[in-house]
């Protein structure tokens, strides 16, 4: 078995307020969801309104197929987001169980 962790720092630069960034948060978290089958959150800077921490698993029993359903998600994540997120950063990590 392996498991896949993504972890996706993004700046939301038109936030300017609590709302307004889980407005944002929300709609690039459901269309990810809904469109990969993947366990997606917000998991660090929610008390900051202009960047979100998202993280993203995927269980699979091959290690090249999660990679590739994870690369596959940051490229949605770049087009899902255009004008209203910027990804600033990204942090892929395998694990072998």
């Amino acid at each position: 078995m392996v498991i896949g962790v993504l972890r996706v720092t993004v700046g939301i630069e038109g936030a300017f307020s609590l709302k307004e960034k889980r407005g944002v948060v929300r709609r690039l978290t459901d269309r990810v969801r809904n469109k990969f089958n993947v366990a997606v959150a917000e998991v660090d800077q929610h008390d900051t309104f202009n960047r979100a921490v998202i993280g993203v698993t995927c269980v699979a029993n091959e290690g090249p197929f999660v990679n590739s359903v994870l690369d596959k998600v940051l490229d949605a994540m770049e087009r899902i987001g255009a004008g209203e997120a910027e990804i600033l950063d990204t942090e892929l990590e395998l694990i072998h169980w």
